[in-house]
């Protein structure tokens, strides 16, 4: 049975691959030399390979926010359908929030994001 928890599971290792995209995108861009640096020089990504590394920046301020909302609610045992289902829209918009900004779609980025953050939003009221 999917639960919350597992939704947040499934999220942390969306987020993992999202990190392994990014590094590959990076080792490709700016060589794995540079990257085993300390990397004092700075070097941007360009391209899709900035897009991903935006993404994941979003996915792991998306996660900090998501976590506790779901974790609250666990810990109060106050899940509900309603919970899981918001967890659940929060889970395939953060699927399909990923390629869409790696593909550069401004729109349909915005309203995915905004799906997954208003999903967020009712988990918190929720806790409340």
């Amino acid at each position: 049975m999917t639960s919350e928890l597992s939704i947040l599971a499934l999220y942390g290792l969306l987020v993992i691959l999202t990190i392994v995209v990014q590094a590959s995108f990076g080792a490709a861009q700016l060589g794995l030399p540079y990257l085993a640096t300390a990397r004092d020089e700075g070097r941007e990504l360009s391209g899709m390979g900035a897009r991903v590394e935006r993404s994941l920046n979003n996915s792991v301020v998306a996660l900090a926010l998501f976590a506790p909302a779901v974790l609250i609610l666990a810990v109060t045992g106050a899940t509900t359908a309603s919970t899981l289902l918001a967890a659940q829209i929060f889970l395939i918009a953060r699927i399909l929030y990923a390629p869409i900004y790696w593909f550069g779609i401004p729109w349909l980025r915005t309203l995915v994001w905004a799906a997954g953050f208003l999903a967020t939003i009712y988990l918190y009221l929720a806790a409340l």
